[in-house]
C-alpha cells in the first residue's frame, strides 16, 4: 500500500466530483431533502380524527363524555347525525373515520348505577389506524367512567393502571422516524454515490489510463472511498443536527460513538457501492443495481417502515442480512436512549465486519484488466 498513490487516486476522484454538479447535489443536498420530506410527511401519530356524533340522549352526561373526546386532542367533530343511515353514509363517503353513538337513556343508566353503553363505529379500511382509534376511544371512556364513579360517591375500581413511557415520553413517531432516517439515508447515499465511481471511468474512457498505472486494486478502491467517506460523515453530522434542531428529537448519547459507528457503516456501504460499480460499465445500470441492493432493502426490511416482528418468517430471516437493520438500532439507541458501547457492542462488531466485508468485496471484484 503506497500512501502517495492512494492520495493521488483520492485527489483524482475529488476533481471528478467537483466537475460533476449532479453528484455534488446528490451528496450534500439530497440527504437533507430526504430528511425534511420524510420527517414532515411520515408520521404514525393518529390525530385530528374526523368524528361524527349520534347523540340520542342529549343530556349533560352525554355532552360531558363528548367533551372528554374533544379535550383529548385526538378527535375532531365534523358532523352530527341522527340515525343509522346518516352514520353509515358519513363512513361510506369518508367524511368521518369514526361515529360515536350515545343511545337514549345514557344519563339515566349512569345515575341508576347500571352499565351505560357507548358505541364507536370505526372505518376499518386502514386496520392500523382503526386499531389506534379504538384504543384512544376505549381509554377516554374508561377515564370518564372512573370520574363518574368518584363523583357519585361509589368506591373506585380495585385496580388502577398508571403508565410511564421511557425514551419517547411524548410518544411522537417523529422521534423514532428521524434517527431511523439517518441510518437509511446513509445507506442509500453511500451506495448510490460510490456506485458511479468505476462505471464513470468506463463511460469516460479513462479506465485504460487507470489500468496502465502502477496503482494496485486496493489503492484504487480505498482512494476512491476516501472522498465519499468524508462526504458521508458531513451528511451524518448535518442530518443529525437538523433532526435535533428542527424536529426537536432528543440526543442523549455520545457524539463520538455515533461518529465511529457511522464511519464503519459508511465504509461498508461505500464498499458495496464500488462492488456494484466494478461490475457495471454504465452509470445508469450501476445506479439501478445500487437502488435494488441498498434502497429497497434498507427502506422495507430494516425495521424502519415496518416492524420486523410482524413480517412473515422468511422475510424476518432475510432482515438479518440487512446492515441498516443494525445501524438503525445504533442511531435510535444513541439518540433516544443514550446507550453506550456496553449496550451496542454487538452492533459495533457487526458494523466492523460489514466495513471489512464491503471493502474486501470491492477489492476482489475490481479488476485492473481491459476486456
Amino acid at each position: 500500500m503506497n500512501l502517495r498513490r492512494l492520495l493521488a487516486v483520492s485527489r483524482k476522484e475529488v476533481l471528478q466530483l467537483r466537475r460533476d454538479r449532479r453528484s455534488m447535489v446528490l451528496a450534500f443536498l439530497l440527504p437533507l431533502l430526504l430528511l425534511l420530506l420524510f420527517g414532515y410527511a411520515i408520521s404514525w401519530d393518529v390525530r385530528e380524527i374526523a368524528t361524527a356524533v349520534w347523540d340520542g340522549d342529549q343530556t349533560p352526561a352525554s355532552r360531558a363524555l363528548l367533551d372528554a373526546f374533544w379535550a383529548s386532542g385526538y378527535f375532531d367533530e365534523v358532523a352530527r347525525v341522527g340515525d343509522e343511515a346518516a352514520a353509515r353514509a358519513a363512513l361510506d363517503r369518508g367524511e368521518a373515520s369514526v361515529v360515536l353513538v350515545l343511545p337514549r337513556g345514557f344519563e339515566r343508566d349512569l345515575a341508576s348505577g347500571e352499565t351505560a353503553t357507548v358505541q364507536a363505529l370505526v372505518d376499518g379500511s386502514d386496520a392500523n389506524t382503526a386499531t389506534i382509534v379504538l384504543a384512544y376511544a376505549r381509554a377516554i371512556v374508561l377515564g370518564y367512567g372512573a370520574r363518574v364513579r368518584l363523583e357519585g360517591g361509589r368506591p373506585p375500581l380495585p385496580l388502577t393502571v398508571q403508565s410511564r413511557v421511557w425514551y419517547n415520553e411524548e410518544l411522537r413517531s417523529r422521534n423514532m422516524i428521524v434517527p431511523g432516517l439517518v441510518a437509511v439515508i446513509m445507506m442509500i447515499i453511500a451506495a448510490m454515490l460510490t456506485s458511479l465511481t468505476l462505471s464513470r471511468e468506463w463511460e469516460r474512457g479513462t479506465m485504460e489510463q487507470l489500468a496502465s498505472t502502477p496503482v494496485s486494486r486496493a489503492e484504487v478502491v480505498l482512494g476512491k472511498l476516501l472522498p465519499y467517506l468524508a462526504i458521508g460523515m458531513v451528511d451524518v453530522a448535518a442530518t443529525s443536527t437538523v433532526g435535533v434542531l428542527l424536529f426537536d428529537v432528543p440526543f442523549r448519547g455520545s457524539v463520538m460513538l455515533l461518529a465511529l459507528l457511522s464511519f464503519l457503516f459508511l465504509l461498508g456501504a461505500s464498499g458495496i457501492g464500488i462492488f456494484v460499480s466494478a461490475g457495471s460499465k454504465s452509470q445508469l445500470l450501476a445506479t439501478q443495481v445500487a437502488m435494488i441492493v441498498s434502497y429497497l432493502p434498507s427502506l422495507l426490511l430494516s425495521g424502519f417502515m415496518f416492524a420486523i416482528s410482524s413480517m412473515p418468517a422468511p422475510l424476518r430471516a432475510v432482515t438479518y442480512l440487512i446492515p441498516a437493520r443494525y445501524f438503525l438500532v445504533v442511531t435510535r439507541g444513541i439518540f433516544l436512549k443514550g446507550v453506550g458501547i456496553e449496550v451496542l457492542r454487538g452492533e459495533a462488531l457487526l458494523m466492523a465486519l460489514f466495513a471489512v466485508a464491503g471493502v474486501t468485496l470491492a477489492v476482489v471484484r475490481f479488476k485492473k484488466e481491459l476486456e
